[in-house]
C-alpha cells in the first residue's frame, strides 16, 4: 500500500489564519501538529511504504520542512505546477507510482482532515484494502452524526464483503433532504478518501476521461527531480481539464464500493467545525485558543495569536485574531467568510495571500513596522541556511544582529557578525546573508528608500532554485 496525500488547496474558509501562502493543511488547528503532519503520523501502524505528498509548487518548502520536523519519510513530494483538481493530481501519483513496473494499492487522503479514532481508521483501511485488491475502487463513507447540509452523500446498495456497492453519489442536500437521508440509514457522508490499485484507477480514467490521462502521461513523461521534489512538465499539465475524482471516475464507474468509517472524522471546513469538534470547551461551552478573558459569554470560539481578546455578553460568536487581522462572525455565518476573502483578492490586498510573518525555505521574516520610505522586519534564518545572493535598485538595508551569528557578504568582502553588531548594505550592493551557526539567527532589518516592494530583488544565485520573489 502506498499512501497519497493531497496537500493542495487554499482553505479560504479559515481566513484569517489560513491564507493562500499558508493554507489550513499547514496550520496547527487541533493540537501542536499541523493538519498535514497529523495526516501522515496517523499512518503509523499500517503496513504501507513511504507516502507520496502532492502539493502546489509554491508550498513545496513548507511540506518539506514540516515532514523534516517530524522525521517523516516520504516517497517523493510531487509538485502540481498549476491546480487542476483531484482527478489529475491522483493520476500523476498513480503514474509516478507505476513508472518502475509496480502496481501498488493507493490510499488517497486529504491533508486537512481530522480523525480522532486512529484505531477505527486503521480497521477501515484493512477492510478497504481487501476490496481494492479485488479491483474495486473504494471510497470511505462517514457514518453521519447529524443531517449535515455541508457534505455530499453516498447512497449504499447491497453489501460487498466489508463494504457496500455504491448506488449513487448525491450533491450537498437541503436540510429536509439531509434529514431523510440520515433517518433512512442508507446514506453516508462523502469523505473524499479513496483506495484502489494504481492500475485500476488509470484504467477507469482511460475509459471515462482519456484526454485527461493522455495529458498527465505526457506531463510526467519528462519528470525531473529537484532536491526532494518531483516536477512534471508545466506547459503540458496546464492544458489538463479541471475535474474532481468524483465527477471524472467515481460517479461513472460500475466498480465503486464504499466502506463505512466511524472514527470521529471532520473535514475542518470552517471555524464552526473547530468549535464542534473541540474537546476543551469550558463550563459555558466556550473554546479558547490563546489569551482571552470571557464574561457572561456562551458557546463562543476564540483564537488569539498575539493579543488579549475579551468577550463580554456575547454568545455563539467566532473571534480569530492574527498579527495583521481580526475576524468576528456569528457561528452560523462563518461560511460567509468567503465574501471577505473574495474582496481581499479583488482589491489585491496582501492579507489575502500572506500573513505578516512570511515563511521561506531559509526561515521567515515578520514585517514589524512600515511608513513613508522605511520598513522594519524581524528576520529569522535557520542554522546552516542562506538567503539568495541579491541586490536592490531602490532600497538600502541596515542589519542588527539580535541573537546568533551572521555571515554577511557585501561585494567581495565577507564579515562575521554576532549579537549587538550591525552592518549597512548600500543601494545597488550585491549581498548575501548566511547563518553558519547551530542556533537560529535573529536580526532586525531596517529598509529605507524610494520603493520597498518585495519585487525589488535581483537574484544572482539561490541554493533553493526558487523562481518566486523573496
Amino acid at each position: 500500500m502506498k499512501p497519497v496525500v493531497l496537500a493542495g488547496g487554499t482553505g479560504s474558509r479559515l481566513w484569517p489564519k489560513s491564507r493562500a501562502a499558508l493554507p489550513k493543511q499547514f496550520l496547527a488547528l487541533t493540537d501542536d501538529n499541523t493538519m498535514l503532519q497529523n495526516t501522515l503520523l496517523r499512518l503509523d501502524g499500517i503496513n504501507a511504504v513511504a507516502p507520496i505528498v502532492i502539493c502546489n509548487e509554491s508550498h513545496r518548502f513548507l511540506v518539506a520542512e514540516q515532514l523534516r520536523k517530524k522525521d517523516i519519510d516520504h516517497g517523493g513530494i510531487l509538485l502540481e505546477p498549476v491546480g487542476r483538481n483531484t482527478a489529475p493530481a491522483i493520476a500523476l501519483a498513480a503514474l509516478h507510482a507505476t513508472l518502475q513496473g509496480d502496481d501498488p494499492v493507493l490510499l488517497v487522503l486529504a491533508a486537512d482532515h481530522l480523525i480522532k479514532d486512529t484505531q477505527a481508521f486503521h480497521h477501515a483501511i484493512g477492510k478497504a484494502q481487501k476490496l481494492a485488491e479485488q479491483d474495486y475502487l473504494v471510497t470511505f463513507g462517514i457514518v453521519p452524526t447529524e443531517p449535515h447540509t455541508g457534505y455530499g452523500y453516498i447512497q449504499k446498495a447491497e453489501a460487498k464483503d466489508d463494504g457496500f456497492v455504491v448506488k449513487q453519489f448525491v450533491e450537498k442536500p437541503d436540510l429536509a433532504t439531509a434529514e431523510s437521508y440520515v433517518s433512512s440509514g442508507h446514506y453516508l457522508w462523502n469523505s473524499g478518501m479513496f483506495m484502489f490499485k494504481a492500475s485500476r484507477y488509470l484504467e477507469e480514467l482511460q475509459k471515462f476521461a482519456p484526454e485527461m490521462l493522455d495529458i498527465c502521461r505526457n506531463a510526467i513523461a519528462s519528470e525531473s527531480f529537484d532536491l526532494d521534489f518531483v516536477r512534471v512538465d508545466e506547459d503540458v499539465f496546464a492544458t489538463c481539464p479541471d475535474d474532481s475524482i468524483d465527477y471524472a471516475v467515481m460517479e461513472k464507474t460500475d466498480k465503486a464500493v464504499v466502506v463505512p468509517l466511524d472514527a470521529g472524522w471532520n473535514d475542518v471546513g470552517s471555524w464552526s467545525s473547530l468549535w464542534d469538534t473541540a474537546e476543551n470547551k469550558d463550563e459555558n461551552g466556550n473554546v479558547v485558543v490563546g489569551d482571552a478573558i470571557l464574561h457572561d459569554a456562551h458557546n463562543n470560539y476564540v483564537n488569539a495569536e498575539q493579543r488579549l481578546i475579551s468577550l463580554i455578553g456575547l454568545d455563539d460568536v467566532v473571534v480569530v485574531e492574527t498579527k495583521d487581522a481580526v475576524m468576528v462572525a456569528h457561528r452560523d455565518k462563518v461560511q460567509d467568510i468567503k465574501h471577505v476573502v473574495n474582496k481581499l483578492k479583488a482589491e489585491h490586498r496582501p492579507e489575502f495571500e500572506f500573513h505578516r510573518e512570511v515563511f521561506r525555505p531559509w526561515g521567515s521574516y515578520d514585517s514589524i513596522d512600515a511608513g513613508a520610505r522605511f520598513q522594519v522586519k524581524r528576520i529569522t534564518v535557520k542554522p546552516g541556511e542562506k538567503l539568495s545572493v541579491q541586490m536592490h535598485h531602490h532600497r538600502a538595508e541596515h542589519w542588527i544582529v539580535v541573537s546568533g551569528t551572521a555571515n554577511v557578504t557585501i561585494g567581495e568582502n565577507t564579515q562575521l557578525l554576532t549579537e549587538n553588531q550591525s552592518i549597512y548594505i548600500p543601494i545597488g550592493a550585491v549581498h548575501a546573508l548566511e547563518n553558519p551557526g547551530k542556533i537560529p539567527l535573529e536580526l532586525i532589518e531596517v529598509q529605507s528608500g524610494a520603493y520597498l516592494g518585495e519585487d525589488d530583488i535581483v537574484r544572482f544565485s539561490d541554493r533553493y532554485g526558487r523562481v518566486e520573489k523573496k
